[in-house]
């Protein structure tokens, strides 16, 4: 966990430091914050006191919501397309869902550290909506990906298909972890926290490079 925070951490500096701050690195910067910032509560929740679990599960899972409006936000501004009314809407459920978690401790009824990754255990009746507006999105981005790279310039192309794969190398090897350990199912957010180090190693150093100009102090 802590490992993941430095690089994720790392990598949020770089693309700070390397390229303009234009709205691409804007959310860039944002998507490896909350990264980090999950590994960094994680990483508390499994070494604190036990006083501070519900607080840094609660700023774990504020991170971690806003992730899905801002991988479609970063979709649409690849693509050089608008999709004011998709991306306000995601904005504003990842905004309700990001309150519902981080205003009170009710929607969480425990949280526990098995080693590995962490278990955060949500009230019945907020996980099903949960998953459903999380998964929705990310299958949302996978969706619209290859209509909007067909019409996109060659660059931003390119950058869209690497942002599918980023994508990609966070969510199967979740669904294949799940598949051979059962148990880890009680963990998914953890997991794929987790595997989305590679996520975060593609946003800096793969989908950047292609549309974002270095800046002055950066080449």
């Amino acid at each position: 966990m802590l490992a993941t925070f430095l690089i994720e951490s790392g990598l949020l500096v770089y693309a700070s430091w390397r390229y303009k701050m234009t709205p691409i690195t804007r959310v860039v910067v944002l998507l490896l914050g909350f990264l980090a910032t999950f590994q960094l509560a994680e990483y508390y929740v499994c070494t604190g006191d036990g006083t501070s679990g519900l607080l840094w599960t609660r700023v774990g899972f504020v991170a971690i919501t806003l992730l899905p409006p801002l991988g479609l936000h970063l979709l649409y501004l690849l693509a050089e397309r608008s999709g004011r009314r998709l991306v306000y809407g995601a904005y504003a459920i990842g905004t309700f869902w990001a309150l519902v978690f981080g205003a009170s401790g009710w929607a969480f009824t425990g949280q526990i550290c098995s080693g590995n990754y962490a278990i955060f255990q949500l009230r019945d009746g907020v996980t099903m909506p949960y998953v459903l507006y999380y998964y929705g999105l990310l299958m949302t981005v996978l969706a619209l990906a290859p209509r909007f790279a067909k019409r996109a310039k060659k660059s931003h192309a390119t950058a869209v298909y690497l942002l599918v794969a980023s994508y990609l190398l966070f969510m199967i090897p979740t669904a294949v972890a799940n598949t051979l350990q059962p148990e880890s199912i009680r963990g998914i957010p953890s997991v794929m926290c987790g595997f989305a180090v590679l996520y975060a190693l593609i946003l800096a150093l793969g989908i950047l490079p292609k549309v974002v100009p270095k800046s002055k102090k950066g080449e």
